[in-house]
């Protein structure tokens, strides 16, 4: 039996997304668990959502983080979606591990979700237990904070929980709880949900709820749903273009992971690249390919198309019009994308203006790096800190076995870079602000998480989220977490953890 606790200084549940109709979700309780355990408080986050730390890490406040009582303001609810899962239509997903507490008012004014994942069945658990391995929890934390602090739109994590429960998977693992925080965990699949069962009425409040929580400026436009579309469509076409700029593979590009608010969600068999190829595939099961690094971009556009799909009876009664409106939106998402693209991509090339020659440059350095099979994070880094010292750029060299193509290529880009208005010390403070040094590369983060949960040593991971936390400075000093892996520590395969 659950029960309810005292309630946290200074949050208080607001359940907009509850007094929806009944449709939208089931009302759930999380399912308690045998033995709790704090492992993990995020204190920056904490900090933002202007929650009390101090009650989090005492007993009350793991009974809440563990889904053992259940907060007075609170009103926990499982929602429905649906969702195309490697382009097949899978009409009935939901959250079927996962409980929203409800949302609560940060410091910038904007409501967020609290959600706890892997706490216990619901109605859309299907065949599922509805919990998670402490192992994907982890990574889950370790991966959302990453991308947040590299400046990546992203869902966060607020607390990892022990459950002193086991699940069962390929063996026996250890259970565990992650605190989510979203802006939304509205999907593309939300609207699906209903749009495949031709419940029109239900998508017209769907979308009016997502306008005045995400975009309450549509609301004056002439085409409100339209305005929907072409919002969506910006926000993701940004967030690929941030993953691509980092090497950043999500591995499930499925709709119903696909968040309306533009953030990444649902960290399941997700990797950063190491050598760069734009074929590279971490999941597991993508045997074909589909959510490849290179793919991201024509896989989103996909997804938005499935998106106005579920708008195109309320963006206009008239379906020769309403086709027309999608059309015209979703033909600008290629040069949105594309913009988006350049914009990132320039940074990292230390290119303030635009000049005729500069996609020579720059897709020259990415067919080198794909040649020569050259670490995609560690190439832009040392390429930062080349214009310091003939040591650095000597360094530099030394990632590429064709020295004399890249020592070419090095001249044009020094040409280049000769032509900005910016000095070079300025230059040098911007690229290496532009490019990482540290990345949670997989044989770390699985060595990470092996040491946390077999043998209860969390001191890599802490320091792991320490260096991710200033992924841009230098760390001449921990060259585990910079170097790629060597041959016999790759890791080439990701899995969900469902």
């Amino acid at each position: 039996m659950t029960s309810n606790s005292k309630k946290i200084k200074n949050l208080n549940f607001i359940n907009s997304y509850s007094k929806l109709p009944e449709k939208f979700f089931e009302k759930k309780n999380p399912t308690p668990v045998k033995n709790p355990k704090l492992l993990k408080l995020n204190n920056d986050l904490c900090d933002f959502l202007s929650l009390d730390k101090n009650y989090l890490l005492k007993k009350p406040g793991l009974l809440i983080l563990s889904g053992n009582t259940i907060d007075k303001s609170s009103k926990p609810i499982s929602m429905a979606y649906a969702g195309h899962q490697f382009g097949h239509f899978v009409e009935k997903l939901g959250d079927g591990r996962a409980v929203l507490l409800g949302e609560i008012k940060a410091r910038n004014g904007k409501l967020f979700d609290i959600q706890l994942k892997g706490s216990g069945k619901t109605s859309f658990s299907r065949n599922g237990d509805g919990r998670s391995p402490l192992d994907s929890v982890i990574r889950e934390y370790v991966m959302s904070e990453a991308l947040h602090h590299l400046g990546i739109p992203t869902t966060r994590s607020l607390a990892i929980v022990s459950t002193g429960e086991f699940v069962e998977r390929e063996s026996k693992l250890p259970g565990g709880v992650l605190t989510r925080v979203a802006s939304s965990h509205i999907r593309i699949g939300t609207f699906e949900f209903f749009h495949y069962q031709n419940d029109i009425k239900s998508i017209k409040i769907l979308a009016d709820y997502t306008i005045n929580r995400h975009f309450p400026e549509s609301v004056k436009k002439k085409n409100k749903y339209q305005e929907l579309l072409e919002q969506t469509m910006v926000l993701q076409a940004k967030l690929i273009s941030e993953w691509i700029n980092v090497g950043f593979i999500h591995g499930v590009m499925n709709t119903d992971n696909t968040a309306i608010s533009g953030e990444t969600i649902d960290y399941g068999p997700c990797a950063f690249m190491n050598h760069y190829n734009p074929n590279t595939v971490y999941s597991y099961i993508d045997v074909n390919g589909r959510y490849a690094y290179g793919n991201q971009a024509q896989i989103i556009f996909w997804n938005l198309t499935k998106f106005s799909q579920t708008l195109s009876n309320i963006i206009d009664e008239n379906v020769k019009k309403s086709n027309k409106l999608i059309i015209d939106s979703l033909e600008k998402f290629p040069e949105i994308f594309n913009n988006a693209w350049k914009k990132k991509i320039r940074k990292k090339f230390g290119f303030f203006k635009s000049l005729d020659n500069d996609d020579k440059v720059i897709l020259e350095f990415l067919e080198i790096l794909l040649e020569q099979k050259v670490d995609y994070t560690n190439a832009f880094r040392k390429l930062s800190c080349s214009l310091e010292t003939d040591l650095e750029k000597k360094d530099f060299f030394s990632l590429f076995h064709n020295k004399k193509k890249i020592k070419e290529w090095f001249s044009k880009w020094m040409n280049r870079i000769k032509l900005e208005i910016e000095n070079i010390e300025n230059i040098i403070i911007h690229l290496k602000k532009t490019n990482p040094s540290v990345i949670p590369r997989n044989h770390v983060v699985e060595n990470v998480i092996n040491m946390a949960v077999y043998k209860n040593d969390f001191t890599k991971f802490e320091e792991l989220i320490s260096l991710l936390e200033n992924p841009y400075d230098d760390y001449y000093k921990k060259q585990y977490f910079v170097d790629p892996p060597k041959e016999n520590e790759d890791i080439k395969n990701t899995f969900c953890g469902t």
